[in-house]
């Protein structure tokens, strides 16, 4: 029987349960609760940026992934958004990552984060963003492009 010793003369207690099986392979003999194989990571926000802004994304897909990402913002003295003025409509500057924040606003510059869509719930109405100011693939959205983006999260929450 398992589960007791099974030499003869021995008092029938319980024998020690034998080992799990050995992680293999391919996931052969994984683990209770893990899975066989993990699950692609999604896209950072960067990867989502620079395949968005070469065109090998959809616009709902960066949404997506915008909407769930760490979204990196400098801060002054006061609460909120920094502003910036000296474009033709007043944005805001976003960062996806700090190391790119601090590229734009130095080593010691004061920040917050947010998620994406906390960005566009928070964000005052006339407002653009830019994203990744000073980057590689900088991106930038005026006031239209982020009513449109509230519109879609809107739809894809409420229907």
């Amino acid at each position: 029987m398992y589960g007791y010793d099974q030499n003869p003369g021995a008092g029938q207690g319980y024998a020690a349960p034998p080992p799990p099986p050995q992680q293999g392979r391919g996931g052969y003999g994984a683990q209770p609760g893990q899975p066989l194989y993990p699950e692609p990571s999604p896209p950072s926000l960067a990867d989502a940026v620079r395949a968005f802004t070469t065109g090998s994304m959809s616009a709902e897909d960066f949404q997506h992934i915008f909407s769930t990402s760490k979204i990196y913002c400098p801060r002054g003295e006061g609460p909120g958004f920094l502003a910036l003025h000296s474009t033709q409509q007043p944005v805001i500057p976003l960062f996806t990552s700090l190391k790119e924040l601090r590229g734009y606003a130095g080593k010691e510059s004061k920040y917050f984060t947010l998620t994406g869509a906390e960005v566009l719930d928070l964000l005052p109405t006339g407002y653009g963003f830019v994203l990744d100011m000073e980057g590689e693939h900088r991106m930038v959205f005026d006031a239209k492009a982020v009513e449109q983006m509230v519109d879609f999260a809107m739809r894809r929450m409420y229907g």
